[in-house]
């Protein structure tokens, strides 16, 4: 416990699921937290998100940004810092998933899976790296996936947003760990959120035989490689990529 007491951290598509999760356990390790969402009607899950915090004892405030838009990410990050003080964690988490074979992806579907992960990603890492510069110290960590390795039929453009993630955060890790910045990645395995909910009992049960430890992961199962690499702990990994995944791929 107490492992990121004094410390800062945003975490973009944190209204539900995994970051959620990694808000949750953050706070709980002592931080404040800001908790981004993607627009009005995300507003209420990030509010109860927030509050639950409080009602713990923690501190937490929500913020209203689509992560693909450069205006809105840059004035997220000046209005955090100017909450906070300060920045010491940044979790680039904000995706959305949905399923067609290559030939049926509509172009607008591509550019807006790729932008919402990929360019997300890179815009939140932009404005936020002159604060950490200027300090000399902070955490990035970005959300990929084991997908990024495996491929999926039917996730193209999903497991091409992920593998890009993969080679940005080895890129930038490079240039920042001279200037004392740790940038990482997560690359969960299967879990059970509401990207799963629509898919079908069988081809879960088929994901699930698959994954030697015979588990899909849960929210609690992914969390903690957050808080490692936001920690003090992951002082001498640079570049790196955790995943989590029961088995189901070893990076």
């Amino acid at each position: 416990m107490n492992q990121l007491t004094n410390h800062n951290a945003l975490i973009t598509g944190a209204n539900r699921g995994i970051g959620a999760g990694v808000a949750l356990a953050f706070a709980a390790e002592g931080a404040s937290v800001a908790i981004n969402y993607p627009n009005a009607s995300s507003a209420a899950e990030a509010m109860a998100l927030c509050a639950d915090i409080e009602s713990q004892g923690g501190h937490a405030i929500s913020i209203e940004a689509d992560v693909t838009n450069p205006t809105a990410v840059e004035s997220m990050i000046a209005s955090v810092i100017d909450s906070f003080g300060h920045l010491d964690v940044l979790v680039n988490n904000a995706g959305i998933a949905h399923a067609a074979i290559v030939e049926d992806i509509e172009v607008e579907q591509w550019d807006s899976v790729i932008a919402v992960h990929l360019r997300g990603t890179f815009l939140a890492c932009k404005y936020v790296l002159p604060h950490m510069y200027q300090r000399g110290s902070g955490r990035i960590i970005n959300t990929t996936s084991q997908l990024a390795y495996l491929g999926a039929a039917g996730f193209a453009h999903y497991t091409a947003a992920k593998g890009a993630i993969v080679s940005f955060t080895r890129s930038l890790a490079l240039e920042a760990a001279p200037r004392g910045i740790g940038v990482n990645a997560v690359a969960p395995g299967a879990t059970r959120t509401r990207m799963l909910e629509n898919v079908p009992e069988e081809i879960l049960e088929e994901i699930r035989s698959g994954i030697p430890r015979g588990q899909l992961a849960n929210i609690d199962d992914i969390v903690p490689s957050y808080v490692f690499l936001a920690s003090e702990n992951s002082r001498h990994y640079i570049g790196q990529v955790i995943s989590p995944n029961g088995g189901d791929v070893f990076l």
